[in-house]
Parts: C-alpha cells; structure tokens; sequence
C-alpha cells in the first residue's frame, strides 16, 4: 500500500496553502468577533476553480475524486481557518453530489455551472426541529399543485442561508404513516430559496460566528416540478449517496484543525519559560501534544482510507463513519489540549486556540454524533445487536 500522494495532490495542496495565506490569524479572529461571512476568502476559492474539485468537467468541474476534496478541505482548515473556512465552501465542495448521480443532464447542466462559478450559493436543508437526527420523522411536506409543489415546514441547522440563494431540501411527498417503509415518501428538491415564502432566521451559537446557521419558516414556497431530484418519493436513498463523502471531508477538517491547534501549542511551548525552563520540557505538557500528534496523523490516516474506498467505487460506510468520529475526537482534544498548554492565555482571543476549540465542537456534533456512530459500526461492523 502507498502512502504517497500523488504529484497532482501535492499540487493541490500546496496551491491551496497559497490560496489561504492572506487569510491569517487575524483575519479569522476578526470574522469571529464581527460575524462577517468570509466573502473574500470564498471569492478566492470561486477564482481559483476549486468549487468544482470534484464535480464533473462536462459541467465546468475539475473531474478530480473526493480524496483531492479531502486534501483541499484539510488544507483550508489546517491554515487556521478552521471550520469558519472549510464551512464557508464545504456545502458546495459535495453538497450536490445527489444531483451529479441521480439528476438528468438538462438538471447537471442548469444547476451545476451556477456553483462552480460563484452564481450560485447553496444551502442543505434537511434537519427538523422534532426529528433531529431521525430523518425519517421530517414532516416538512411538498404537496402536488398543478405542474409543480407546494412545501410547507419548518427545518432547522441550515448553514449558509443568509447568503444562499439555492436550497437542496428533503421533504416528505407521501405521509409517513401511508408508507410502507420509514424511508419511503421523502423527496428531494434543488429550487430558489425565495425569501417571498421563507423565512430564514439566524442561530447564535457557540462558535464559527462568521458562518451563520439558521432556522427557516417556510410557508407555500412555490417548487417546479423541473426542481425535484430523481424520482419521487426516492430522496432519502439519494441523500445516502453524499453522507458518506460529508463525513470524509468533516473528518479532515477536524483533523485539520487540530493540526493548527497543536501548532500552535508546541510553538508556544517551546517559547514559554516558567522557572527558568521551556514548559515544553516538562512530560506534562509534553506527553500530551506528542499523543494528540499520533491520534491526528491516525484520525487523518483513516480519513484518507475512506476517500480512496469512495473513489474506486467500493463500500466505504464503516471508514467514512469511523473517519468522522477519530477526526473529531481527535480534533477536539488536540484543541483542549491547546488551550491548557498555553494556561491562561489559552483563554485569552488573541492567542487563537480558544476559537479553535469552540469550533472544534462541530466536528464531534455534526453531521451525526459520535454515538450514533458507535452504534453504527457495533451493529453493522460488529454484528451486534440494536441498541436503540
């Protein structure tokens, strides 16, 4: 097996980092505290090409596999963008991934282009207040009227709809209760998010301020029938076809983040003197950062695996969910780690890494917690039973 990337993916990554270094510490820190969405940095992206990594070149994309999409995610993020960065493009990085498989080519062709050249910005609408992570339990409904839809709902953890002007959303097109399967019914939509019949209102939240999420209202949004992906009453297997990839490129930029987060710690334990000694001297704070560099390179390992597996068209859903949760774990305690290592700066904003550990939390909660993923590879990987 060869762990070597390839000369094109050096290439990519080595751009990518080109790409990122006006936007510095104090760029991100800024976004933080103002709540601005990066739209220089995104403009930056969109110039350089790179939203059509992975999508087709018959569309204007780059014709390249998630593992390039990966490298360029985990780039993004390791700069020291973090998930303010990756967020800012990730939705549109694989979010349409359903439309590249299941859309007709007149659908690949009108809606795909707008992407890759910055027309279009979209969002991803699937999650309910009352269903959370039981997608099956959405109630948000598109109703037959004339040659199109009627929806009507509520969903909630859109991220990027202040500035979207496109929604991929999952709706129900037959009633839970008249199917025969849970997973039956469920539709899915790529139309105009008109603000006309949807009302899009922010979340405060915790961290990653310049990226915004949001509740939407939506209220008779009027959908052509030209809008529905696929077959209907088939959007909940279409939406299984890019859950897989979500979770890859979340894995790598979680890794990505811890990476900078360990950075930064080992720098400042070699700069910081207390009794006439570098801490970074101490087992105690040495110990730490050099296992938080193992469970890194490890966590990324495994992310690398699960890109390669989706590329060659093999299965992949036990790599891609354990990818997932090593990169967020591990993510999440090199950031903490961070924070201890620098004491009581580590609390101080200046100093970066406590933003880079509130966002860190996005890695272990989203897209799926890293419980559900536990039960996932305990019952499909380990063949034991159901425990919910």
């Amino acid at each position: 097996m060869d762990f070597s990337p390839t000369q094109d993916q050096q290439d990519i990554r080595r751009a990518i980092e080109r790409l990122c270094e006006p936007y510095d510490d104090a760029y991100w820190l800024e976004r933080d505290r103002d709540g601005q969405f990066p739209e220089d940095f995104v403009k930056s992206v969109v110039e350089g090409g790179w939203l059509g990594i992975a999508m087709p070149e018959e569309v204007g994309g780059s014709g390249l596999g998630i593992t390039e999409a990966v490298i360029m995610m985990h780039t993004i993020s390791r700069s020291g963008a973090g998930f303010s960065g990756a967020s800012a493009v990730h939705m549109n990085i694989f979010g349409l991934n359903p439309i590249v498989v299941f859309g007709t080519e007149e659908q690949r062709q009108r809606m795909l282009p707008p992407i890759i050249d910055g027309t279009d910005r979209a969002c991803f609408a699937v999650t309910e207040p009352d269903s959370g992570l039981n997608t099956t339990a959405i109630t948000t409904f598109a109703k037959r009227d004339g040659n199109g839809y009627l929806i009507n709902g509520k969903k909630v953890w859109t991220s990027t709809a202040q500035t979207a002007n496109r929604v991929l959303m999952l709706v129900r097109t037959t009633p839970r209760d008249e199917c025969a399967k849970s997973t039956d019914g469920i539709s899915l939509f790529y139309t105009d998010l008109n603000r006309d019949y949807v009302d899009v209102r922010e979340i405060e939240k915790m961290g990653r301020k310049a990226v915004d999420s949001n509740e939407l209202f939506i209220d008779g949004l009027p959908v052509p029938a030209d809008d529905l992906i696929g077959e209907e009453g088939r959007g909940f297997y279409y939406l299984l076809h890019g859950l897989n990839p979500e979770r890859m490129l979340l894995g790598a930029e979680a890794v990505g983040l811890g990476q900078a987060a360990l950075a930064k710690a080992a720098h400042y334990a070699q700069e910081r003197e207390v009794f006439e000694r570098p801490i970074g001297q101490n087992q105690g704070i040495q110990h730490p950062l050099a296992a938080d560099w193992m469970h890194l390179e490890a966590a990324f390992l495994m992310v690398m695996k699960a890109a390669n597996l989706y590329d060659r068209g093999e299965p992949c859903a036990p790599e891609a969910n354990a990818a997932k949760y090593l990169g967020g774990e591990a993510g999440f305690q090199a950031c903490q780690n961070a924070v201890m290592t620098h004491g009581g700066y580590g609390y101080a904003k200046e100093f970066h890494v406590e933003r880079y550990l509130r966002e860190s939390m996005i890695g272990r909660i989203a897209p799926i917690s890293p419980h559900l993923i536990l039960n996932f590879i305990g019952e499909r990987v380990l063949d034991l039973p159901k425990s919910y």
